[in-house]
């Protein structure tokens, strides 16, 4: 979705701000500034437990934030590197690990109760996947009506009052892969484009179709969408099936990880030279069929960002009392192509999930 601005009713803002502190157990004073007065925390009492680096202190002494991310397939591996990237934000700022919690299938039933599991724990932040236009409502504006700042990382949401949107903007990502398929020349006015999909209608991947269909329509193309599934064992074997009854598509434009090994997979055994197509994330399965040919291109949205940078800024809205509000951060927009695949291939790396190990990589030979 495109990015919104943020408005905030100053004096709602400062309502809520007065009830973050009050539920945070903090209290503010005023105090001489530069000729006038703002407000500073002072803590009420010693029970929150403090973290900090004796020897590197980078912020003032503060409580053991909690923050909580609630996802949509919290078993997908493409979620390996957001894994990895809220953990070492919270290793940075000296907080315990984010709760990792949510649904495993893509079930918004399962998220709403996550959510208000943690509203009801009162923890310090939530972050979450907004996969439908308004079931997330209702829970959203329960945690910031108790002063729990909520964002959104990967997937959003017009209409959701989460406070700012982390992820790629998937409306004009979907776009731009759709141009570079126009591009590309592999596909004639009148055949065959497949969008395949697992789940169509969510927020986390329908924009992507929605942002590529104009683009294919207005080239001519045949454009059809298939749904296969979100249970990523079972969408190699359903696309297949589908193959064998489709074998007229030209080219199958994936939209999400799970679908793009799929689609690889299946040119490789039945389409080779014959039917194309492109993938989406830098799962190993995907990156294995760009490198051989089977897909023109597969994007890199940094996952490992959507992990790290929701720690930071709910961290920030905290320890500032809610004035460091948090922003719209677009995790961007990368091609990986034949030329480019080795690179992701030949060394296991934690930023975007192959590995685990914390390992500083020598910088790149050219940007």
């Amino acid at each position: 979705m495109a990015n919104r601005p943020i408005e905030v009713d100053p004096k709602k803002y400062e309502q809520s701000r007065r009830r973050f502190l009050r539920n945070a157990g903090l209290t503010a004073a005023s105090v001489p500034f530069m000729g006038g007065l703002i407000d500073v925390l002072t803590e009420r009492g010693a029970a929150a437990q403090k973290y900090a680096d004796s020897n590197h202190p980078m912020f003032a002494t503060h409580p053991a934030y909690k923050f909580t991310f609630v996802n949509h397939v919290t078993t997908n591996p493409f979620f390996t590197a957001t894994i990895y990237g809220l953990q070492d934000a919270a290793t940075i700022l000296g907080i315990p690990t984010p709760a990792w919690t949510g649904s495993a299938n893509s079930l918004a039933s399962d998220m709403i109760t996550a959510i208000n599991d943690a509203v009801a724990a009162n923890v310090n932040g939530i972050a979450t996947t907004l996969i439908t236009p308004s079931a997330f409502n209702a829970p959203v504006d329960s945690a910031l009506a108790k002063g729990i700042p909520v964002v959104a990382y990967n997937a959003d949401e017009a209409g959701n009052n989460r406070m700012c949107y982390i992820g790629q903007n998937n409306i004009t990502a979907g776009a731009a892969a759709a141009n570079r398929i126009v591009a590309s020349g592999l596909v004639s006015k009148g055949q065959i484009v497949a969008g395949i999909i697992a789940t169509p209608g969510t927020g986390n991947i329908q924009p992507r179709i929605d942002g590529a269909k104009p683009i294919f329509l207005a080239a001519g193309y045949d454009f059809v969408e298939h749904g296969t599934t979100a249970v990523s064992a079972q969408e190699e074997p359903l696309l297949s099936q589908w193959y064998q009854g489709n074998k007229d598509v030209r080219f199958m434009y994936g939209v999400d990880s799970g679908d793009s090994a799929a689609i690889a997979t299946v040119i490789a055994q039945y389409g080779a030279g014959k039917t194309y197509g492109s993938g989406w994330d830098v799962q190993k399965p995907t990156l294995q069929g760009v490198q051989a040919g089977h897909l023109i291109f597969s994007i890199d949205q940094q996952a490992y960002l959507q992990g790290f940078v929701p720690v930071i800024q709910l961290f920030l809205y905290n320890i500032s009392a809610g004035l460091m509000k948090p922003c719209d951060t677009d995790t961007g927009l990368g091609y990986v192509t034949t030329a480019t695949a080795s690179a992701y291939l030949s060394e296991a790396t934690r930023y975007e999930g192959s590995g685990s190990a914390e390992t500083a990589y020598p910088p790149p030979k050219s940007i």
